[in-house]
């Protein structure tokens, strides 16, 4: 693999932070935690643990090469070795990647697969499905829920704490305010069935319904549990100062994805990672991914890891 991500560099970087500015999830309720909601900004503890993970989507083309018969390709087995050889700690096997994809894998592939993670030291730090909660379409929207669902026990399997959601692209002829009802009914039966399996969901601003900051926090509001938090993606705040959206969700991250650019409303630019790492630097996260260039495959994404 040509111009591998420096994974060393960004660690560096992130020592410059003081005690404390990158600590794992805090999740409310259990035995001597108080109850708390998605309303209340997640209550982080201990000291800066600060791990890196691959997102497998780094390897969409790659991945979809062997999933379709296009050629030898790449496996999320190779993927795992691949892992263990750069000294990454974690990955996120994407659902869509896994064979049969949108149904949930088989028993013995998932074993094999968390067997083989162990074998190398790498541990999974999430995973994800493809959806749309924007729907106008009540059945459309009930199968993707059915299908979140069966994802949920699937990361249980899996041992993913958390299961990647996307909203969907705002429909014609719907308010926002429309949308957001029935988007946040959806997510709350997908949340109160990840809380019997102990799974968080983790919403991605994607640009398409929510691409601001104030979309996000209504939505976090709206569904209300400690259960639900937010998938920071920084290449998809679509407002005239991206930063300050990141900053305004950060207390509700379950996860990161810093990309290599950012997409505000002026227009795609460089992601300027001090100011990144001035605003992170005072506030615990749950989860960091960073995106840079790679040769060998399309869109890469490389993540890096706050565990809780």
């Amino acid at each position: 693999m040509e111009n591998p991500v420096n994974r060393r560099e960004f660690i560096a970087r992130g020592s410059l932070l003081p005690a404390g500015a990158f600590l794992g999830v805090g999740l409310g309720g259990g035995v001597g935690c108080p109850h708390a909601s998605a309303a209340t900004p997640i209550k982080r503890l201990g000291g800066p643990k600060l791990k890196t993970s691959l997102n497998a989507y780094s390897f969409s083309k790659t991945l979809n090469d062997q999933l379709k018969g296009r050629g030898a390709g790449t496996s999320l087995f190779d993927l795992l070795e691949f892992c263990a050889e750069l000294d990454f700690d974690a990955i996120d096997p994407t659902g869509y990647f896994f064979p049969g994809y949108p149904k949930v894998p088989a028993d013995n592939y998932v074993n094999d697969f968390k067997r083989r993670a162990f074998q190398l030291g790498i541990e999974l730090s999430g995973t994800g499905v493809r959806n749309d909660f924007a729907s106008p379409d009540k059945a459309k929207r009930a199968a993707d829920v059915r299908h979140v669902k069966e994802w949920v026990e699937c990361a249980v399997r899996m041992g993913a704490p958390v299961l990647r959601v996307f909203a969907g692209p705002q429909p014609d002829g719907y308010t926002w305010d429309q949308v957001a009802a029935w988007m946040a009914d959806d997510l709350k039966d997908c949340v109160e069935h990840a809380k019997k399996y102990g799974v968080l969901i983790g919403i991605q601003n994607h640009g398409d319904t929510l691409k601001t900051a104030d979309d996000v926090l209504k939505i976090v509001k709206m569904v209300d549990s400690e259960w639900f938090g937010v998938i920071v993606d920084t290449g998809y705040f679509l407002s005239p100062d991206p930063y300050e959206d990141i900053a305004r969700v950060l207390p509700f991250a379950v996860n990161w994805q810093i990309k290599e650019k950012v997409d505000g409303a002026a227009g795609h630019s460089k992601t300027d990672l001090k100011r990144l790492v001035r605003i992170i630097r005072g506030e615990a996260i749950g989860a960091i991914f960073l995106s840079r260039p790679c040769r060998s495959v399309a869109g890469p994404k490389i993540m890096i890891r706050v565990p809780g």
